[in-house]
């Protein structure tokens, strides 16, 4: 009898629960995201834009309402469309003054920002939304936003929309920690990051961050064009070829990749390196210290638009051991040179998330990465893991691959496999999922999610208190 009694209540609530829905729907859901860096070129200078720009697209290809507000190009219009985005360029006079990029003249920007952009997104988002019965959820992005989020959470408690907006601010890397009020940003907002690694760094801090992982868009796991891969491994004329790109940056440990290089070739294994680094003038030390092991360094300035582009390079500058290419690379390029490298190296030994290990994977490209915050790697399951700063590590490794075709190709296959795990539409969806916690925590109003009107949840334990302004948590 007790059986029967269980197994009819299992049932009814079975019956009840095909009925639901998710609660973030597009009728019950809008998304802002505020970020200095976006889709234009005059607002990257880092992986930045191109998160802001990929999760605000897959958020739209998913049917919510999104609005992307970054500190725009000043010769574009001030509000724009992006496959689906709502695009919202802010401090554009002050960019306008501001002609090198998006970090010109930060702090001004910052201020502007924080100022004049909250009263916009209530009037003209926020608000309208509430009226409809939708939750707006404000993403904000580093270091830059976070006056922008105590000024936002301020104005709507004062117009009375405070349970109406689900505040998040979430951190990619460690710059300006130093300067940020932490009490009264983690009282106003959820803080998130992008790795448990960042979120150990981050206790120290007082705040306890949830973990959204970065993502990948859905095209990057398209399968690579063979024929340029192909392409791209004759020319090199060696069975070890190594692709690095990055930032010039003592945490990317170029000195440890160009030293394996010169430590193959002094065992007599032809190694060579393909390198795309940045502007920073940590370069100018990369190259010396190449040369000063007895590397060749050929710049090779041509544009590179295809893997045409690459074979050029790699046959014109006579088997030199490193090729340093000075232009831009497209998305479908790095793909392929992700893919025909016998190793991609993104050693680094601080990386926040480590969005070009994954990148290299998605194109069944052998990722040879650091021990931080890559946790989408499982050393020689789908990738190869650096433990140390030694060269002779990642020299050992990649001869490895060279003696060992079969493991190559196992780890290449696992790789693709296991990147798909970060697609966009994936990570959007345990983002959605932990929105539940987060208004909950911050006394948001949850729509209901058969009709998407708003329905009040139960208040939270005693002894936490009201999300309100910052200015109280700040005299509490």
């Amino acid at each position: 009898m007790g059986d029967d009694h269980s197994a009819a209540a299992g049932a009814r609530a079975d019956a009840r629960l095909a009925h639901c829905a998710p609660m973030f729907t597009p009728e019950t859901l809008e998304v802002v995201m505020v970020s200095f860096e976006g889709p234009d070129q005059y607002s990257q200078a880092g992986g930045l834009g191109v998160r802001a720009r990929e999760l605000c697209r897959g958020l739209a290809a998913a049917g919510f309402r999104t609005t992307l507000a970054f500190v725009g190009d000043p010769e574009k219009p001030e509000e724009d469309e992006d496959q689906g985005v709502h695009l919202l360029r802010w401090c554009q006079e002050l960019s306008r003054r501001s002609p090198n990029g998006v970090y010109q003249g930060e702090y001004t920007k910052i201020a502007e920002l924080s100022r004049t952009l909250p009263g916009h997104l209530i009037t003209h988002v926020i608000r309208p939304a509430a009226t409809q019965g939708r939750v707006v959820a404000v993403l904000s992005e580093e270091w830059h936003t976070t006056a922008f989020v105590r000024v936002l959470s301020d104005r709507l408690h004062a117009n009375g929309l405070r349970d109406r907006a689900v505040l998040l601010w979430n951190a990619n890397n460690l710059f300006g920690f130093d300067g940020i009020d932490w009490g009264p940003l983690n009282f106003v907002a959820s803080v998130t990051t992008v790795s448990r690694y960042m979120k150990h760094l981050m206790w120290p801090h007082g705040v306890n961050p949830v973990v959204i992982p970065n993502g990948i868009p859905e095209t990057a796991l398209r399968p690579v064009d063979a024929g340029a891969v192909r392409a791209i491994r004759s020319a090199a004329g060696t069975p070890c070829l190594a692709f690095k790109i990055g930032r010039f940056s003592p945490d990317k440990r170029w000195h440890q990749a160009v030293a394996a290089i010169a430590e193959l070739r002094s065992e007599g294994l032809p190694a060579r390196l393909v390198m795309r680094g940045g502007i920073e003038p940590f370069g100018a030390e990369v190259i010396a210290f190449a040369r000063s092991v007895g590397l060749r360094v050929t710049d090779w300035h041509d544009p590179v638009e295809d893997a045409g582009g690459v074979v050029r390079a790699l046959v014109d500058t006579d088997g030199a051991p490193v090729v340093h290419l000075r232009r831009f690379l497209p998305d479908q390029v790095i793909a392929e040179l992700n893919c025909a490298a016998t190793t991609v190296l993104a050693n680094s030994r601080h990386e926040p998330f480590g969005l070009v290990g994954l990148e290299a994977m998605a194109a069944g490209g052998v990722a040879m990465v650091g021990a931080t915050g890559e946790e989408y790697a499982r050393p020689y399951g789908n990738a190869i893991v650096v433990e140390t700063e030694d060269p002779a590590e990642v020299a050992s490794a990649m001869r490895g691959l060279v003696e060992q075709p079969a493991l190559a190709r196992r780890l290449r296959a696992a790789a693709r496999r296991d990147a798909a795990d970060f697609a966009w539409p994936i990570v959007i969806a345990g983002l959605l999922a932990r929105l539940r916690f987060m208004c909950l925590h911050q006394r948001v109003q949850l729509p209901a999610a058969d009709t998407g009107t708003p329905v009040r949840l139960r208040r939270p334990a005693a002894g936490s208190r009201p999300r309100g302004s910052a200015a109280a948590a700040a005299s509490g």
